[in-house]
């Protein structure tokens, strides 16, 4: 169970803690080969944590050799799947150990309050890795329909060197979702956390050795995504890149594995999540609490972050202003204290590009009904109010754009075939989120909604045992359940002629 701390014991934590700021290449810390550092700034309050090697091209050569070596020598690929198996149990045992240093350098590294890193963000992690280490030797291979002079094996072999890019705003556990199975298929793996925050991932890559994971399986390279990023995709001995960011990045990526050595790609790009909101929608109060919280929780900066509300015309001033009220509770407040709801923006480039949209929400015509402006500047850190716009039209950029932040666009329907052309009127595909008490209309509209997943009656449905992914420019390819596996290796026919 998460320790119960007060928000004085998580500071004076805060000043005991150790940062881990070099690379992890071949199952030690090392500097950058160019010595450089960067400084790791807490969006909390503005300070540098630490300085954080800045590995580029020659440090991704350096990881992807020792990747490689490992590999080839077989000892993770060739170990057998109940040793595999009990690896990464025991590499789950110790995040857990950890959990509340986890927590903490989620917390300061990129600014969500700490009630969520402990009980949302690290027991995640821990459950990914454990299910993909209890999945390894439950998977089966297959023997195909021949006839009797012939027998055909259908093995699935692990791909090799996997790169894994990951964003900022679940920092470890979009690590998780794609080392652990990665590392569960029998690859090795070399994570390239998000330049705000590093810091999570090079301290659990030390928990990775101490697991029992061979050196070179597991290697972490800081950095920034035009040097680093670049390298690992452009890299001709990387045989994966998987993928969370987006949609922008996502697609330089497929441009780096056709310039190189066509290396599988898997992309969860950008969402534009629509939360439609039907008139016979159950206890329309508890929906508006899903509502407020599916904005903004983590401050918004979410690939499924509810951010298109949906509501038909009949209840939607009454809806509004309940979510109003949501809103209003859900004020920024110090991360480090247990009680607050919502935290800050992970960086000042951040903030500045979320009240960006704020302004052009303003000069398309839409209301701010609440909020709209940066608070707590005098802490020093990147703080935003949650933000509410009605009268949307879904042309509008504050509608169509990813933002990445506590701003909520408004749009009114009259019937549901309306809903669903206004939620499908988008490029992204990842999540759509529908309320109502027809289950007629739920299984016709989830049918039509172009989207990955498909929420009914709920804002974020489903755990590590259903697939998560995109449509359209969300990307493509499945984090989460036994699919995740599949992508992570590749299938090997071998067809024996008997005499």
């Amino acid at each position: 169970m998460p320790t119960a701390l007060s928000r004085e014991e998580w500071k004076s934590r805060t000043s005991r803690l150790i940062y881990h700021n070099k690379a992890f290449i071949n199952g030690k810390y090392v500097d950058a080969a160019s010595g450089e550092t960067f400084d790791c700034i807490s969006p909390i309050d503005g300070r540098s944590l630490t300085r954080v090697a800045r590995c580029d091209s020659e440090d991704v050569d350096r990881a992807v050799r020792a990747a490689r070596r490992a590999f080839d020598s077989g000892v993770w690929a060739d170990m057998a799947p109940n040793q595999r198996k009990k690896v990464l149990l025991k590499f789950a045992e110790l995040i857990e150990k950890h959990e509340d240093e986890f927590a903490l350098l989620e917390t300061l590294d990129m600014g969500k309050p700490i009630s969520f890193s402990q009980s949302i963000d690290v027991p995640a992690v821990v459950k990914t890795v454990s299910w993909y280490g209890e999945a390894i030797d439950k998977m089966y291979d297959e023997i195909a329909p021949t006839p009797k002079d012939a027998l055909a094996l259908i093995t699935r072999e692990p791909l090799g060197v996997v790169g894994v890019v990951v964003p900022w705003n679940f920092p470890l556990l979009m690590a998780a979702w794609k080392f652990g199975p990665a590392l569960a298929a029998g690859n090795s793996v070399i994570v390239k956390p998000a330049e705000q925050s590093p810091l999570s991932a090079l301290r659990v890559a030390e928990l990775a050795v101490e697991a029992g994971v061979p050196d070179g399986v597991f290697n972490v390279l800081p950095g920034f995504g035009e040097t680093a990023g670049q390298a690992l995709g452009m890299h001709m001995d990387v045989d994966m890149i998987a993928f969370t960011g987006s949609t922008e990045v996502g697609k330089l990526f497929m441009q780096y594995s056709g310039k190189s050595n066509l290396k599988h790609v898997s992309l969860e790009c950008g969402g534009k999540t629509p939360n439609i909101v039907l008139s016979d929608a159950p206890d329309l109060d508890a929906v508006a609490k899903e509502a407020g919280m599916a904005i903004f929780f983590n401050s918004g900066q979410v690939c499924v972050a509810a951010s298109r509300l949906l509501v038909q015309e009949d209840i939607h001033d009454a809806f509004i202003d309940k979510v109003k009220s949501v809103g209003r509770i859900m004020a920024p407040g110090d991360p480090l204290d247990p009680e607050t709801m919502m935290g800050t923006m992970v960086d000042d480039t951040q903030t500045k590009r979320v009240m960006g949209y704020i302004e052009t929400g303003k000069s398309e015509g839409a209301a701010v009904v609440l909020g709209g402006n940066r608070v707590m500047e005098e802490s020093g850190g990147y703080y935003i109010e949650p933000t509410i716009f009605d009268g949307v039209n879904n042309d509008m950029r504050i509608a169509q754009e990813e933002i990445f932040g506590p701003v909520l666009s408004t749009i009114t329907f009259r019937d549901p075939e309306e809903a669903v052309k206004i939620a499908n009127d988008t490029v992204y595909g990842l999540q759509a989120i529908l309320w109502t008490n027809d289950i007629n209309k739920a299984h016709k509209m989830a049918r039509a909604l172009k989207a990955g997943t498909v929420n009914v009656n709920n804002t974020d449905g489903g755990d590590i045992t259903v697939p998560f992914g995109g449509y359209k420019q969300s990307g493509f390819g499945r984090d989460k359940s036994l699919h995740a596996l599949g992508k992570y290796s590749q299938l090997k026919t071998t067809y024996i002629k008997l005499s």
